[in-house]
């Protein structure tokens, strides 16, 4: 007898999307929908705030004609301390309703003078059941300052309470970030993503840690630092896929990839499965997400820096999607021609757009795979081209930067239900231009939820009579939809 495999249910389109909070859920200050988790009837997102406020201060090699928002106080200022408090917020499903359920607190320096946001942000967070849980909890890591005692891990069992477990910096590691909190075979796992004084990609520690019982607090190193390699500065993405947990790492020879069955005791064996950023070099400089779809492991690939490095002078490059198949071996799926390799989807890198540097998330959702970009374009009208060279900075010059802007500005969502045909869902960031990033994809019983990176609030720079000036930016701040 004849299988037929039935066909997927139809997948969501533009119009299948509604936006389901105010921007910056009424803040224009929390800029990126950094974290997302479902729980019980309930969305929790964590975010960041004052992201381009602070990185103003922090990144002095970026280089703009103006800078793209209103910076009115000084950093380490009372006043900025207040705006760069992280907040996690639950949006009931049942009822349509938000509620800010966590808040950052002040914390003092050493010299007990400065007082300062403990935590700019939540980078990490996920629904996990530990030894020591009843039932199953949320887990986020923060996004400590630079002053600080490092990222914390903090855990909820009602929804509305947060309480730190284990210590600062995972296990007092010199660190400020954990990017990843991935459950998978009974285990909690993350990995150091950045350090103090260092880049926010980068920790110098590129070690996965694990605990059965992140309630306790008590973490454990898996794998030997880098895999043995000083390139790999960080290992930023960590995902489990059928018998293997699978790391992706940051590298600017181009990124490795290795896998784990995690037997025995750890540190655990691990095998090279991709190295050299799949044969693209630097112009893959990075793993920037993962997920398991029918059978295959799908990977997004990044520049950091938005998909131009600027400090390591990689980019600018659209980001590839990559298939891995259980045997190891591998597929280009979007991405550039190199020797004998070439898209099976026929798509070129960034989805046929220089400007989508990163490959930001990959969720699954009724029989579809969903891709969500980084797209800089936004970007181009605070930035001065005159003095740059090179061939794409002529070529921009050329078309026109408003140009650019109108016509792709915003993040692009696709869509496939067979990893190689591929539909955009969206190709200017269901129509703001400053919602330049899917942060984060999360699929639900009640449909597919999508956070959005957007910094550029409360307050932007815009030309008037030739002039720079800076305005109210209701259409500034992260957004959430939710398509169903």
């Amino acid at each position: 007898m004849k299988v037929f495999n039935p066909e997927p249910k139809p997948g969501l389109r533009e119009t299948s999307f509604r936006k389901i909070c105010r921007n910056g859920i009424g803040d224009g200050h929390n800029s990126y929908a950094h974290s997302m988790a479902y729980l019980e009837d309930h969305l929790y997102v964590g975010t960041i705030r004052s992201l381009l406020v602070g990185a103003r201060y922090v990144h002095k090699q970026i280089d703009l004609e103006m800078w793209p928002v209103l910076c009115p106080h000084p950093f380490y200022s009372k006043e900025f301390e207040q705006t760069a408090r992280g907040e996690i917020w639950r949006y009931s499903i049942l009822t349509d309703e938000w509620r800010r359920v966590m808040q950052a607190p002040l914390v003092q320096d050493s010299d007990g003078k400065t007082t300062y946001s403990r935590e700019i942000g939540y980078r990490g967070m996920v629904a996990f059941q530990g030894k020591s849980d009843p039932k199953p909890a949320i887990y986020t890591s923060t996004f400590s300052r630079s002053k600080g005692n490092g990222p914390l891990i903090l855990r909820s069992d009602d929804g509305t309470n947060f309480k730190q477990v284990g210590k600062p910096g995972l296990i007092g590691l010199p660190i400020t970030s954990l990017r990843c909190l991935i459950p998978f075979k009974g285990r909690l796992l993350t990995a150091p993503t950045s350090a103090a004084g260092s880049n926010p990609n980068t920790s110098g520690v590129s070690v996965i840690y694990e605990t059965q019982d992140p309630a306790a607090g008590t973490w454990c190193p898996i794998n030997t630092p880098g895999f043995g390699d000083p390139d790999n500065r960080t290992i930023f993405e960590v995902a489990g896929f059928g018998d293997y947990l699978y790391a992706g790492t940051l590298n600017n020879h181009g990124f490795q990839l290795w896998r784990s069955s995690l037997e025995g005791e750890p540190p655990y064996e691990w095998s090279l499965v991709i190295e050299r950023g799949a044969q693209r070099g630097s112009l893959n400089q990075s793993v920037a997400s993962m997920v398991g779809f029918k059978g295959s492991l799908y990977i997004g690939t990044a520049i950091q820096g938005g998909g131009y490095d600027i400090r390591n002078n990689i980019g600018p490059a659209g980001a590839e999607i990559i298939r891995v198949h259980a045997d190891g071996s591998w597929d280009l799926i979007m991405g550039d021609p190199r020797g004998d390799i070439s898209p099976l989807s026929g798509i070129p890198a960034g989805f046929n757009s220089l400007s989508n540097g990163y490959l930001w998330k990959l969720g699954v959702h009724q029989g579809w795979l969903y891709a969500g970009t980084l797209d800089w374009s936004v970007m181009l009208q605070f930035a001065g081209l005159r003095d740059r060279k090179g061939r794409v900075f002529r070529m921009l010059e050329e078309v026109g930067l408003d140009t650019i802007v109108d016509r792709q500005g915003g993040f692009n969502l696709w869509r496939t239900h067979d990893g190689e045909n591929w539909l955009p869902v969206t190709r200017s960031g269901f129509g703001n231009a400053f919602n330049y990033g899917v942060r984060n994809i999360v699929s639900t019983p009640y449909g597919l939820f999508i956070g959005t990176a957007n910094p550029f609030g409360p307050e932007v720079a815009k030309v008037v009579d030739g002039e720079w000036t800076y305005d109210h930016n209701p259409s500034g701040g992260l957004e959430v939809w939710l398509g169903s």
